[in-house]
C-alpha cells in the first residue's frame, strides 16, 4: 500500500462524484479483488465470498438494470431524481464490484457443523462486510473513490440471468468506483470515548 493501513482506512469515504477513469487497468483491478478474496478471513475458513468485476459496457448495463427495475416501482414524479442520482453518482464511475455470498457453501457448513448451523448465515454476512471494507480501502489507496449500494434483492434475478451466475450466489452489495471528481462533505464523529471501553482487571 502507498499509504499506511491507518491512513488508507481514515481516508476511505463514500464518494458520490466519480469519473469514467481508473488509476488501475482491468487486470490490476482483477488482481486486487483476487488478493482480497484470498486473504480476507471467513468463519471456519469457509471462503464463501464471491466477487464480480464489471467495467465498460458491463458496468453500464448494471446501472441500466437498476434504473429499469426502479422505474417500475418508483412513482413517476420521483423517478427523475432517482435516475439522476444513479447516473451522476454510480453509473458515472469506471466500474462496479458486485459482492455475493455462495449459499451452497453456507449450507454445506451448516450440515458439517450442525451445532452452529444458525450462525453460518450471520458469519457469511460478516465475511462479506470484511471484503467490502478491505476492497473499499484498497481502492482508496489506489487513488479512487467508491461507495456501497444495496439495490438487492430488486435486481438479483436480472443480474444473475444476464451474467449467467450460479443461482446459489446471493447478491449482498454493489460498489461503484472510479477516479474522484468531487470531495465528500465533512464527516461528523460520535465521541470515541463513548464507543470504546477498556479494562485491565
Amino acid at each position: 500500500m502507498a499509504k499506511s493501513f491507518k491512513e488508507a482506512l481514515k481516508d476511505r469515504r463514500s464518494i458520490y462524484e466519480l469519473s469514467r477513469r481508473s488509476t488501475l487497468d482491468d487486470q490490476q483491478l482483477k488482481e486486487l479483488l483476487q488478493f482480497a478474496v484470498k486473504h480476507v478471513p471467513s468463519a471456519y475458513n469457509s471462503q464463501s465470498t464471491r466477487l464480480v468485476l464489471l467495467t465498460g459496457k458491463a458496468h453500464e448495463k448494471l446501472w441500466d438494470i437498476v434504473k429499469e427495475t426502479l422505474q417500475k416501482i418508483v412513482p413517476e414524479d420521483a423517478f427523475a431524481r432517482t435516475r439522476d442520482k444513479i447516473d451522476v453518482s454510480f453509473a458515472s464511475g469506471y466500474g462496479t464490484v458486485l459482492f455475493f455470498e455462495d449459499e451452497e457453501v453456507v449450507e454445506n457448513q451448516q450440515k458439517k457443523f450442525p451445532t452452529y448451523a444458525d450462525n453460518f448465515p450471520i458469519w457469511s454476512q460478516h465475511t462479506s462486510a470484511m471484503h467490502q471494507l478491505v476492497i473499499w480501502t484498497m481502492l482508496e489507496d489506489a487513488g479512487m473513490g467508491a461507495s456501497l449500494q444495496h439495490y438487492n434483492p430488486l435486481i438479483d434475478k436480472t443480474v444473475t440471468e444476464h451474467w449467467h451466475l450460479p443461482e446459489k450466489w446471493k447478491l449482498i452489495a454493489q460498489m461503484p468506483f472510479g477516479k474522484v471528481v468531487g470531495e465528500p462533505a465533512e464527516k461528523e464523529f460520535e465521541p470515541v470515548e463513548k464507543r470504546v471501553l477498556a479494562f485491565s482487571e
